[in-house]
C-alpha cells in the first residue's frame, strides 16, 4: 500500500487548506487532492436582511479582497434598485476599484509569490519569506512596496471611509465627491504607483526571466494546465476591472462564449465534492466532465493570466507594450504556463495604475453629481466585477420590500477550483519521485495554487449545506479522552 503525505496547512495563501499526496508502490504520485477546510455561510446569514446592508456586511466577508465584495454588491444594488449612477459616481468608483487592485497584486506578488523566486524554491524556509525578498531587494525597496500600498489604500479610505473593509457603498452612485486638492494628490499618487509598477516589472524580468533556474520553472511542464479562460472585457476586447461582458475562450484561444454579467446562471453551473469544502464551478453547456484538461474541457482559470489570455489588448498604452513583451515571450496567446499568472499581475497593476492616472485629470472627477435616486425596486440584481483573483458575482432577490430572499455569490476561487486541483496534481507527479519527498519539492508543489493566489475564506459554500464536526476532548496532559464525529 502507498505512502499518504499531506501538506498542512498550506502556506502564503489567504484561508486554510491541505494537499493530500497519495504515493504508489514505487513512491511516485497515484494521485494528488486540494482540499478546503473551512466553511463560511455567508449566502444564508444574510437572508432576511434589507438589501441595502450587503454593501456593510459583504467586505466582511474576506480581508483581503473586500473592495471587490463591497463593489459587487454596490453594482447588485444599483440592478436590484434599477439606478444608473451618474458618470462622476462611475469614475469614482472606477478609481477606487484600481486603487484596490494595485494595492492586492502588489501584496500578492512581493509577499507571497516573491519569496519563491527572489530567495529561491529551495531556500530555507526560515528565509524564503518576506523578510529574505527584503534583505535581498534591500529595506529602501521594502519601504517603498509598504508606501504605495498605503498611498493607494488612501484612496480607498478617502472614497469608501476606510480599508481594508470600505463601506458606503450606496444604489445609484457614491456617498462623497473628490475635490480639486485631493485630485492632486491623487494624481500624484497615480503617477508614483505607475513608475512602481514599471519597476516591479523590471525586477520581475531580472528575477524571473534573466534566472536560469526560475526562467525553467516558468516554463516546466509541470506548471502548464490547458483549460478555458473567463474574465471581463470591455466593448473593445480589452482587459477591464470594473464593468464589461464575460467572455471565455477556449484553451487554443477560439472564443467559446461572450454574455452579460445578469445572465451568469445560463453559463455557469456549480457543484460539490464530497472532499473538499469548495464549490467547483464549469461550463454548464459542456456538462461536467470531472477533472480533465483538453480543448473541449469545461473547466476554466480566471484571474489575471485569463484576463490577458480573454482580451485582445490592455486598455492603456505601457501595460499594451507589456502585454506585447509578454505575448511574444510565449510565441501568442493564449498562454497556459500557472506561474506566468504572477506576471500578469504586474501588468494588471501597471494598467490599473495608468488607469487612474487617465481618471485623476478627467475633469468629471470633481463634478457635483453623485447619486441617481430615481429607485425602481426590480427586485433581482447581479453584480460583476473582476476582483483581484478573478471575476466574482454577487446575486441578490428581494421581496417587494427589498428584504432579501435568495443570495448568490460565485467567488475568484471557486472558478479557479478546477484549475488548481490540477495543477497541484501535475506539479506533484513532476517533482516526487521515487520516494524522494524533501521541503523544497513539496514547495514547488505548493508554488503550483500559490500562482492563482486562491482566497479560501471567501470562496467556500457547500450544497445543498453539510458540515463534518470532529471535537476532541483532551485531560490536562493534552491526552485526547474522548471524540466526537459527525
Amino acid at each position: 500500500m502507498g505512502e499518504r503525505i499531506t501538506i498542512d496547512p498550506i502556506t502564503r495563501l489567504e484561508g486554510h487548506g491541505r494537499i493530500e499526496i497519495i504515493l504508489d508502490a514505487e513512491g511516485n504520485v497515484a494521485d494528488a487532492f486540494w482540499q478546503v477546510l473551512e466553511l463560511r455561510g455567508f449566502e444564508r446569514f444574510c437572508l432576511g436582511r434589507p438589501a441595502e446592508e450587503m454593501t456593510r456586511i459583504a467586505p466582511n466577508i474576506c480581508g483581503i479582497c473586500p473592495s471587490a465584495h463591497h463593489m459587487a454588491a454596490t453594482k447588485a444594488l444599483d440592478r436590484l434598485y434599477g439606478v444608473e449612477p451618474p458618470a462622476t459616481a462611475l469614475l469614482i468608483r472606477e478609481l477606487e476599484y484600481n486603487a484596490s487592485l494595485v494595492d492586492d497584486h502588489f501584496l500578492h506578488f512581493f509577499f507571497l509569490a516573491a519569496p519563491d523566486f527572489i530567495c529561491g524554491p529551495d531556500a530555507d524556509p526560515a528565509e524564503r519569506n518576506l523578510m529574505g525578498v527584503i534583505q535581498r531587494l534591500g529595506s529602501a525597496f521594502g519601504r517603498r512596496v509598504i508606501e504605495i500600498r498605503r498611498k493607494n489604500r488612501d484612496i480607498i479610505r478617502l472614497v469608501f471611509g476606510k480599508a481594508p473593509h470600505p463601506e458606503g457603498g450606496l444604489p445609484g452612485g457614491v456617498p462623497r465627491g473628490i475635490t480639486e486638492e485631493e485630485r492632486r494628490w491623487i494624481s500624484a499618487t497615480a503617477e508614483e504607483t505607475v513608475q512602481f509598477a514599471g519597476r516591479a516589472l523590471a525586477i520581475f524580468r531580472e528575477k524571473v526571466l534573466d534566472d536560469p533556474t526560475n526562467r525553467a520553472l516558468l516554463e516546466d511542464e509541470a506548471y502548464r494546465v490547458r483549460t478555458c479562460s473567463m474574465a471581463l472585457a470591455d466593448n473593445e476586447q480589452r482587459v477591464a476591472f470594473y464593468d464589461g461582458e464575460v467572455r471565455v475562450v477556449g484553451p487554443r484561444g477560439d472564443e467559446v462564449c461572450c454574455f452579460a454579467p445578469d445572465s451568469y446562471g445560463e453559463w455557469i453551473a456549480e457543484r460539490v465534492e464530497p472532499w473538499s469544502f469548495i464549490r467547483t464551478t464549469y461550463l454548464r453547456p459542456r456538462g461536467w466532465q470531472g477533472l480533465v484538461e483538453h480543448d473541449d474541457t469545461p473547466l476554466y482559470k480566471v484571474g489575471p493570466l485569463a484576463r490577458l489570455n480573454v482580451a485582445n489588448a490592455m486598455a492603456t498604452p505601457l501595460a499594451q507594450a507589456a502585454y506585447e513583451e509578454f505575448r511574444d515571450c510565449f510565441g501568442g496567446m493564449p498562454v497556459h504556463q500557472t506561474l506566468a499568472t504572477h506576471w500578469a499581475r504586474l501588468i494588471c497593476a501597471l494598467q490599473a495604475a495608468e488607469r487612474n492616472r487617465e481618471i485623476a485629470a478627467d475633469p468629471l472627477l470633481t463634478g457635483h453629481h453623485l447619486r441617481n435616486l430615481d429607485f425602481n425596486l426590480i427586485g433581482h440584481g447581479v453584480g460583476c466585477v473582476e476582483a483581484p483573483r478573478g471575476i466574482l458575482f454577487h446575486d441578490y432577490q428581494t421581496d417587494e420590500k427589498g428584504i432579501l430572499t435568495a443570495i448568490n455569490m460565485i467567488i475568484a476561487t471557486q472558478n479557479n477550483a478546477g484549475p488548481i486541483s490540477l495543477a497541484i496534481k501535475k506539479a506533484a507527479r513532476r517533482f516526487i519521485r521515487g520516494g524522494e519527498v524533501r521541503e523544497g519539492l513539496l514547495n514547488r508543489v505548493e508554488m503550483a495554487f500559490r500562482a492563482f493566489d486562491p482566497c479560501l475564506s471567501c470562496a467556500t459554500h457547500v450544497i445543498p449545506g453539510s458540515m463534518p464536526l470532529n471535537v476532541q476532548i483532551r485531560d490536562h496532559h493534552g491526552n485526547i479522552i474522548m471524540q466526537l464525529k459527525r
